[in-house]
């Protein structure tokens, strides 16, 4: 921030600067009322300047909503110090890393640290080689980044300005989080003309409640390791400590790959032992003497789940399987590090069995738990059945009695209505025992 106003230069510079002087014009009002408030001697004279300080400011966020983020860049570049500040603190927290993202070094520090806004954690992870061990390098600046010598560096959520940092250091262009999945399945992996690898790769995640996969952009660039992603996964944490504590663990970029393919496998293998337990929970429901239909529908849902989080397995493994086939297939590996991909292919290939294992587990017990949903429901239909043989006879009988034959001798009777509501408990109470005689009702 300049300590004068100056005038900008960009695409349509016009508005521009109708923006700029409407902001400035605003700012003026501002003081000269407030000068006027102070030299005045008025009751309630802070009130009043509350007022008229509030009315500006809502004003002034009001125009500021309607700018882009590079022009209200470009007006805080321009504005007095004192002015960039109070502009600053109208912009909401939402705007305001992607607004910081446009600024210049210098505007960006002095605006970074002052409130309301708080710039978030830098989400960029560079890692070293020391002692055999990946030692992880706190990168605060475009400095420290630009000191490292990582074999590794790992992007969480990047914003734009770290992007730009690896971009314009290591002489590479990143993939975005957004366009991750939205990639033919043909570019999933394909080698640059300058001879970058690139690969595009899912990886579980599997949560109390949730499981989905979770797509990542790797980027072999002079054997540095890049990698992209939009959230933390526990294969990359297990990664790191792994290489953090073991000595020769990697020695280069492809086996940071190698071994977080390998710890993707284990942690699909893991999930795979929790899809067990689970279903032995759910078959121990699913095999008790009742099962009621409001019974069965948790039991289906638990199905449901499980059925679900094995497809993600099934579905991560085939995609691991793949990346480790492209590896080997454009000769991208040292040979130790192919032997190292073949006991990870077969991994996977005991995998398969036990998914497939789980899904014909999965049927049986669907199959079962609908099974005793179709013997309720024929509990039901079985005592409307019984109700509706065992009311015909009684049926005939009042039918006949409805038809007012003068032959009937009994309808003149005394005990004549009597009688014949008899013979209809009878001829109700002799299906009945008959049925329970023969064991056809229980």
């Amino acid at each position: 921030m300049s300590d004068t106003p100056v005038t900008l230069v960009e695409d349509d510079p016009a508005t521009l600067q109708l923006d700029l002087r409407a902001v400035q014009e605003v700012l003026a009002r501002q003081k000269r009322v407030e000068n006027l408030v102070h030299r005045q001697d008025m009751p309630r004279h802070e009130l009043v300047e509350n007022l008229v300080h509030k009315q500006h400011l809502n004003e002034l966020k009001h125009r500021l909503g309607l700018m882009s983020s590079a022009r209200i860049a470009r007006i805080l570049e321009a504005l007095p110090q004192d002015d960039g500040l109070l502009v600053w603190e109208l912009i909401g927290s939402e705007r305001g890393e992607e607004i910081l993202n446009e600024l210049s070094d210098a505007v960006r520090e002095t605006l970074a640290g002052s409130q309301p806004y708080q710039r978030r954690p830098i989400m960029l992870n560079a890692f070293e080689l020391n002692n055999g061990r990946l030692r992880q390098i706190p990168i605060e600046n475009r400095g420290d980044l630009a000191a490292t010598r990582p074999i590794w560096v790992d992007l969480i959520a990047p914003s734009q300005l770290e992007r730009q940092w690896v971009e314009e250091i290591f002489g590479l262009v990143l993939p975005e989080t957004d366009d991750l999945t939205d990639l033919e399945e043909s570019a999933r992996f394909y080698i640059e003309d300058n001879g970058e690898v690139h690969l595009h790769s899912d990886f579980l995640l599997d949560r109390e409640g949730e499981s989905r996969n979770v797509p990542v952009a790797f980027i072999i660039h002079q054997n540095l390791l890049f990698s992209v992603r939009g959230e933390e996964l526990p294969v990359f944490r297990l990664q790191r400590l792994r290489a953090r504590i073991q000595p020769g663990y990697v020695s280069e970029g492809r086996d940071v790959l190698l071994d977080l393919y390998a710890a993707d496998v284990e942690y699909s293998a893991d999930a795979l032992e929790d899809v067990y337990a689970e279903l032995e929970a759910v078959g121990k429901k699913v095999l008790s003497p009742n099962v009621t239909d409001d019974v069965a529908a948790v039991i289906l849902a638990d199905i449901a789940k499980e059925e679900d989080l094995n497809g993600r397995i099934r579905r991560n493994v085939l995609d691991t399987r793949r990346a480790l086939s492209f590896l080997m297939r454009g000769r991208i590996l040292a040979p130790d590090q192919h032997e190292d991909a073949r006991q990870i292919l077969r991994d996977i290939e005991s995998l398969d069995g036990h998914t497939a294992f789980i899904f014909g587990k999965i049927n049986f017990l669907m199959d079962a738990t609908v099974g005793f949903i179709n013997i309720n429901q024929n509990k039901i239909i079985k005592i409307f059945s019984v109700a509706s043989v065992a009311l015909l006879p009684p049926t005939l009988i009042a039918s006949i009695y409805g038809m007012n034959f003068q032959a009937m001798p009994e309808l003149n009777w005394d005990y004549g209505y009597p009688f014949a509501i008899g013979v209809m408990i009878v001829s109700v109470a002799l299906p009945l025992w008959y049925f329970r005689k023969k064991g056809w009702l229980r």
